[in-house]
Order: C-alpha cells, then sequence, then structure tokens
C-alpha cells in the first residue's frame, strides 16, 4: 500500500495527476457549485495506489435474499472499516434486466443451478436475482456506500451474465473498470465481499491477468461452495499469483 497522506490545498480544476520531483498528486474533480472540503493525495516517489473494491455486496446476496450467500451480511462491518484506510473504493453491482438470459426461469424446463451451454461459454443459471431497481439489487442498507467513488454495474445485457468486475463473461465486453483504474495510477487491488467462488474469483483473476497486484480478503469474503468450487478457485487464485489473506 501506498504511503499516502490527505491533505488541504488549493481547490483543482479537475481529476488529473501531477508527475514531477519524484511527487505524484492526485487532484480530485472540481465542482464550482458545491460549497465542500476538498482533500488533494499525495504519494511518494515509487509508492503503488491501492483500490479496495468491493464485489455485490447486495441484499439479495444476503440473508433472505433470493441468491444469498451463507453468513454473508456478516462481512459488512469489517469491510466498513478496512473502507476507513483505503485509499481508493469501487463498488460492484449486479444489475440484471427482467427475464436475464441467466436465470433459471428463462429457460423452459430448467431448474436454478442447471448448467446450459451459451454462445460464450457454460453458464450456471440462477435463481432470479438482483433485478435492476428492486430492493434485492441495492446494497446491504449497512455497507457504508457513501464512501466509494465509482459504483460498476455488470451483466445488464439480457444476453451475457457478468461475474467479472472488468469483464463480462464473453471475455471481450469491458465493464470499464480497467480504464478508470489506469486513469487513477492504481496499480494495486484488495478484492472483498460475494461470492468468493463466483464474482469475487473471476474479478481476481481477470485483474491478474490485466497486470494488477491482487489481494483477495478472504475473511471479508464468503461463498455460495457448489460441488467444491470454493477450494478450487482458492486453488485458481493461489497458482495465479493471487495473494489471499484472512
Amino acid at each position: 500500500m501506498a504511503r499516502a497522506f490527505w491533505t488541504n490545498g488549493p481547490e483543482p480544476s479537475r481529476w488529473g495527476v501531477a508527475r514531477g520531483s519524484g511527487v505524484d498528486q492526485v487532484c480530485q474533480l472540481s465542482n464550482k457549485l458545491a460549497k465542500r472540503p476538498y482533500r488533494t493525495l499525495i504519494l511518494g516517489e515509487g509508492d503503488k495506489m491501492t483500490a479496495l473494491i468491493v464485489i455485490d455486496v447486495q441484499n439479495d446476496f444476503c440473508s433472505g435474499g433470493a441468491l444469498a450467500v451463507p453468513d454473508g451480511a456478516e462481512i459488512v462491518t469489517g469491510i466498513n472499516s478496512l473502507m476507513e484506510t483505503s485509499e481508493a473504493i469501487i463498488l460492484t453491482q449486479d444489475w440484471h434486466p427482467n427475464g436475464h438470459s441467466s436465470f433459471a426461469s428463462s429457460h423452459k424446463a430448467r431448474e436454478p443451478y442447471d448448467t446450459i451451454d451459451m454462445p460464450y461459454g457454460s453458464q450456471v443459471l440462477w435463481p432470479t436475482h438482483c433485478v435492476q431497481g428492486s430492493k434485492g439489487a441495492d446494497f446491504h442498507p449497512n455497507l457504508q456506500t457513501n464512501s466509494a467513488e465509482v459504483v460498476v454495474r455488470k451483466g445488464f445485457r439480457t444476453a451475457i451474465d457478468s461475474y467479472s468486475a472488468f469483464f463480462e463473461n464473453d471475455q471481450t465486453t469491458v465493464t470499464g473498470l480497467e480504464g478508470y483504474l489506469r486513469t487513477r495510477g492504481i496499480q494495486e487491488l484488495t478484492l472483498v465481499g460475494l461470492a468468493t467462488d463466483f464474482c469475487v474469483y473471476y474479478s481476481a483473476i481477470d485483474a491478474i491477468k490485466l497486470g494488477f497486484a491482487v489481494t483477495v480478503d478472504l475473511g471479508l469474503c464468503r461463498a455460495i461452495d457448489l460441488a467444491g468450487s470454493l477450494d478450487t478457485a482458492c486453488r485458481s487464485m493461489q497458482l495465479a499469483g493471487i495473494t489471499l489473506r484472512g
């Protein structure tokens, strides 16, 4: 993690990275109509900025939700605490239209957790979940969403599911997250959230393939664990060079 500190300073005119004398200065976007404090992040020479990516901590993945991950809500307090010391915070949000192709209800004679072949490969069919605008798609009410700088919505194209925060499941359609991280100068990522063996896993694998340094905090993740999928995901992440902690 970068050795960083925040300081007040003259109001910057836009987001930018001023490079010079070994110091990167990340400036906040100015809103001329806003009468609120701002801060400037100073990074020392050679430091790397780290982002916390919080994956899909939404009502439908927590207790009582349509696709509840066991003990999913238990990680919220710890994630909020980690946000307090994070340099940049990104949230992802499953955001499906009605009738999404990943829903078992969209296929005749199919049940949740069946697997079918899609043009982009194998697809697990899920209970209807995280439908756009529904309470189930909302973030868990105790998650400190005001700390986030960006929310990345995924899975909103009817014909393609999207586990990863970086690519949809065709591994071609991008979410735009990589570009945001590059322009911010962020090189190191810590991933937390739901579920370890699906959206966290695929996000972590894509991130390291893209050249980011990746840590997954398992203590702040929970898994669905279909037929040993958690063990498989953890082994794959370790083999890929992802740091697992917690």
